[in-house]
């Protein structure tokens, strides 16, 4: 009885996680705000910007986009994950892969959007090479390999977690 009533106290206690997601929302707005002045100022400098500055202001748009959709990824996977299923039939426009990821794919998911991320802002500095200093150039490099390298030895953990589940 006892045992019971503690298992259904923590299974519950999963919907704490849910105000974390709404919070997510919220930062997916304000996100929204951020890559609309960004546009605005993008549409606005065209006429006097160089090729770098459109590739730079490209770039940044890229950028915005990516992160905005590791945070929906990380809103409807971590909820189905951890908190509860979405009825997919509900919704027509369904994307297949919300339903189907698992935790492993969630961490891959967001691993790769981040060495992503990382790689777009990394070929930012390269594109405004003239204004960055060589230490900051560096540390830009280093933490792009330290993602990249976090990816590749996540991947190949899960994988031989999963090799070593089939046997």
């Amino acid at each position: 009885m006892v045992e019971r009533l503690l298992e259904r106290f923590l299974f519950a206690s999963r919907w704490m996680l849910a105000p974390f997601y709404v919070a997510l929302v919220f930062s997916l707005a304000a996100l929204l705000v951020k890559t609309l002045q960004e546009i605005w100022h993008f549409v606005l400098n065209i006429p006097s910007s160089t090729e770098s500055d459109v590739i730079l202001g490209v770039l940044a748009l890229i950028d915005l986009t990516f992160t905005g959709s590791l945070i929906v990824i990380v809103i409807f996977s971590g909820y189905e994950n951890f908190v509860s299923k979405i009825d997919a039939s509900a919704h027509a426009d369904w994307p297949d892969w919300m339903s189907k990821i698992d935790f492993t794919g969630l961490k891959l998911k967001l691993l790769s959007s981040i060495v992503a991320i990382s790689a777009i802002q990394l070929l930012k500095a390269f594109m405004n090479v003239k204004n960055i200093s060589d230490r900051e150039l560096m540390w830009y490099v280093i933490i792009h390999l330290v993602f990249v390298g976090s990816g590749i030895v996540l991947a190949m953990t899960d994988k031989i977690a999963g090799d070593s589940k089939g046997h």
